[in-house]
């Protein structure tokens, strides 16, 4: 079994910055691979906000690009998404995802893991 935890989700003005962490844990875990983020505002669908693999390699969705910056320390199995820039249409709950193989009984499985979200409201 793994879990993800968000923290640093709240209220910051337009023009603001926010970080948000995500810690991965779990006794089962074999390795943790591709983390990311995405993000559900009042009425519209979850959409990405920036992905990570395990190497370092980032992606991220046009409307964040250049304002938010996804990082990760996989000594402490924590992925970070810094917030520069904020606008209000960022306001959303924010969800951390990880791809993650287990070890169970000696028997290797796959399993996608969301966190349970933390809200991040912009003001205007």
């Amino acid at each position: 079994q793994a879990q993800l935890v968000e923290s640093g989700g709240g209220l910051v003005q337009a023009g603001g910055s926010l970080r948000l962490s995500c810690v991965a844990s779990g006794r089962s875990i074999f390795s943790i691979n591709d983390m990311g983020w995405y993000r559900q505002a009042p009425g519209k669908q979850r959409e990405l906000v920036a992905t990570i693999t395990r190497g370092g390699s980032t992606n991220y969705d046009d409307s964040v690009e250049g304002r938010f910056t996804i990082a990760r320390d996989n000594a402490k199995n924590t992925v970070y998404l810094q917030m520069n820039s904020l606008k209000a249409d960022d306001t959303a709950v924010y969800y951390c995802n990880a791809k993650i193989t287990l070890d169970i009984t000696s028997k290797y499985r796959s399993s996608e893991v969301w966190g349970q979200g933390t809200l991040v409201t912009v003001s205007s």
